[in-house]
Parts: C-alpha cells; sequence; structure tokens
C-alpha cells in the first residue's frame, strides 16, 4: 500500500479503500472486458486516460460520504474489483459490485460486499440500502440474496429492461 491510499475497512482476505488514480488501468482493464460489462449498463472507458479521468472527478466520496471502493487482494496486493455505494439517478443508495472474472466464484464479491453494509450501517448510519442486477445475471442475484437482502421489485435499471431490485434496512441487518 502506498501513501495516499485510504483504507476504509479489511475483512480476513481483503482490503477495501477509497479509489484513487493510481487505479486507472486497473479500472480501464476492469471495464473492458465484455463479459464483466454484460449486464451492468455501463459503457467501458475508451482509454486508461480516460478511466484516470474518472477516477480524478470521483467525487462521491466527498459528495455523499460514500462511493465504490476498491477490493485489494491482502496477501497479493492484487487490484480484484471494487464494491461499494453511490446514490443512484433514484437517489436511493445503491450497493454494488464488480470484479475482474478471474476473481469470480472465490466469494470475494459476497465478503466485500457484506463488510461494505457492515459499515454502512453502522459506521455511516445509513438507514436503507438497495442492490440492484439484470435479471440475467445469476452470480450478482446469488450475491444479494446470500446477504438477506429482500426482493422488492421488478423494473428497469440503466437501460436494462428485465432487472430485480433488492433491499435492506439497518433494522433487517442488526436483526
Amino acid at each position: 500500500m502506498n501513501s495516499t491510499e485510504h483504507i476504509i475497512l479489511e475483512t480476513e482476505r481483503l482490503i477495501l479503500r477509497e479509489l484513487n488514480t493510481l487505479d486507472a488501468e486497473n479500472f480501464y482493464n476492469l471495464n473492458s472486458d465484455p463479459e464483466v460489462m454484460k449486464h451492468t449498463g455501463d459503457v467501458p472507458f475508451i482509454s486508461v486516460e480516460s478511466a484516470k479521468q474518472f477516477l480524478e472527478n470521483y467525487s462521491d466520496y466527498q459528495n455523499n460520504g460514500f462511493g465504490r471502493w476498491a477490493v485489494i487482494d491482502k496477501e497479493s496486493k492484487t487490484f480484484l474489483g471494487w464494491c461499494g455505494l453511490k446514490l443512484n439517478e433514484e437517489h436511493l443508495i445503491d450497493l454494488g459490485f464488480r470484479f475482474f472474472k478471474t476473481h469470480w466464484g472465490k466469494g470475494y464479491a459476497t465478503e466485500a460486499a457484506q463488510a461494505s453494509l457492515e459499515y454502512d450501517f453502522n459506521h455511516l448510519n445509513i438507514s436503507d440500502i438497495i442492490g440492484r442486477a439484470s435479471l440475467e445475471n445469476k452470480a450478482s442475484i446469488h450475491v444479494l440474496e446470500k446477504l438477506n437482502m429482500i426482493f422488492w421489485k421488478y423494473d428497469k435499471c440503466k437501460g436494462i429492461q428485465n432487472s430485480v431490485y433488492y433491499t435492506l434496512s439497518k433494522l433487517q441487518f442488526n436483526t
């Protein structure tokens, strides 16, 4: 870890820290994989420089007190992907995660998201969090369900017509 990295929390295997411009190449590569992006509704960055500009202008931490965090393997210090919150276009607090496909199926998304929820509810005092996924994205839906999030509704999400919304309140999380 270098001195510019702001660590938010750690789990048994992971470090979650604020994103920074040193993540630009990893961010670009993550979003360049069509399989990773398939169910997101997001557009890939056109270059490493565009990813760097995104990260330079990323203001969620300052504006909202939360944001998406880099997920780093504790042992290897490898950038695995990201996880965390954002205030979405519907003004709801949305839990999201995205990992390189070489790290899929290893429990990283669940581990990072569980730690994020604990931190968000108990340290940031957030009362309600949603999770959204394309109906075709069975793996992400499985993660939301493993987090004990509760099915809320079917709706479109970022241009994806067939999406599911899950929700979880602080009260539900802490019982």
